[in-house]
């Protein structure tokens, strides 16, 4: 830990001595909240989000607000390591057309349902998953756009992995936003004391809408779930049909935007991570880099001042346009290039999620090292971006 701030209502706790300053803004008025227990812990990932920073975490009493979870519920990563030690460059180019013609990217969906086995149980109960329960049949099993990514990656423990990152696509984005405009106008019917600007409506966990919007956020984490597992099954088929018989071991598949109840400092509460990966002792999750950079494999140390969590990645350091507009095209070819990596940097609108857009991952990952230690270190070989 960086630094505590105890200035406000609650402290902070700063897992980073680079915090932007709408972020650290964000950061007070969470402090400030009425609710909101013991301090709030700001991992070394942090940037600016919606409320609530990306890489925040916090702890509420009998609240939950959907803002602090974001409108990506269920957000998260998706890794398995295979028995190949060795892998060429024209393979990796056979698979990753593979998996192009296999999973639709951005805004592209199946033509037509994956089944509703895929799915989780319980749609019929809820109101808005109801509505969207069509659509999300061909959308399981896709990446969707921003920073998600289908990775192939060499170990350090000399095996090649494959990674995932994505998310709970629009069924997760309309829950959101029917819950967070819900808690906004109950908010007001309260006249509750949180200014409306700070954009941290909530909801009492004793209420009918509390608890349905809990229920509903909950089907969007195992749908996403549910999407990386497709997804990963896919990948495999890929892997499996150039390479021929290799032996893929058990995945690791984590959330990092999610509510739960859990205990901390001897106190039931709903902690929030928004943009954070739970890390209790000895278990393990995924920390990824950005493309290019290298992705870890951890496990958690269960350090109580984080709520036993860590980042969920390098952190932007730039907004998707001006990373458009500032930084040089080949240079950012160059660097992959230089690495072998296969990349997805093809034109300038594609500089949004270059390397040179995030936060460097090897200082992040120095930052919380009494959040995680390392397990394996995982360099890029090819990459699809969404």
């Amino acid at each position: 830990m960086k630094e505590t701030i105890s200035s406000e209502q609650k402290p902070i706790k700063l897992w980073l001595s680079d915090i932007e300053a709408g972020a650290l803004e964000q950061a007070r008025n969470l402090a400030n909240l009425p609710f909101v227990f013991h301090h709030i812990a700001i991992m070394p990932d942090a940037h600016q989000g919606y409320g609530m920073p990306i890489g925040g975490v916090m702890a509420a009493e009998e609240m939950i607000v959907p803002n602090a979870v974001g409108v990506d519920i269920g957000c998260g990563m998706c890794a398995v390591r295979t028995s190949l030690t060795e892998i060429s460059k024209e393979k990796l180019k056979s698979i990753m057309a593979l998996v192009r013609l296999a999973i639709p990217l951005g805004f592209k969906h199946h033509n037509r349902g994956q089944g509703q086995k895929r799915m989780p149980n319980g749609a019929d109960e809820l109101d808005i998953v109801r509505t969207e329960y069509q659509s999300a049949l061909k959308q399981i099993g896709t990446l969707g756009g921003g920073n998600h990514f289908i990775e192939i990656q060499r170990g350090s423990d000399g095996y090649i992995w494959l990674m995932i990152h994505s998310g709970s696509r629009n069924i997760g984005f309309r829950v959101a936003n029917h819950y967070n405009r819900l808690a906004i106008s109950l908010n007001d019917k309260w006249k509750s004391k949180v200014p409306g600007k700070w954009q941290l409506a909530y909801l009492p966990m004793d209420s009918s809408a509390g608890q349905i919007y809990l229920r509903e956020m909950q089907y969007c984490v195992e749908f996403a779930h549910a999407n990386r597992i497709l997804m990963m099954e896919r990948l495999i088929d890929a892997v499996v049909n150039v390479c021929g018989p290799v032996f893929f071991e058990d995945e690791i598949n984590i959330a990092h935007n999610y509510a739960a109840r859990e205990k901390h400092f001897n106190k039931e509460v709903m902690v929030h991570r928004k943009g954070a990966t739970r890390a209790f002792k000895d278990e393990y999750g995924i920390v990824p880099g950005c493309q290019g950079t290298m992705s870890y494999i951890v496990r958690g140390k269960g350090n109580p001042e984080s709520f036993k969590s860590c980042s969920h990645g390098a952190g932007r350091q730039m907004g998707r346009k001006q990373a458009q507009r500032q930084l040089d095209l080949q240079k950012e070819m160059a660097r992959l290039d230089a690495l072998g990596v296969i990349h997805s940097i093809r034109s300038r609108r594609d500089l949004d999620e270059a390397a040179g857009a995030y936060k460097d991952i090897s200082v992040v990952m120095a930052s919380q090292a009494d959040l995680v230690e390392i397990v394996t270190e995982l360099r890029p070989l090819a990459v699809i971006k969404g």
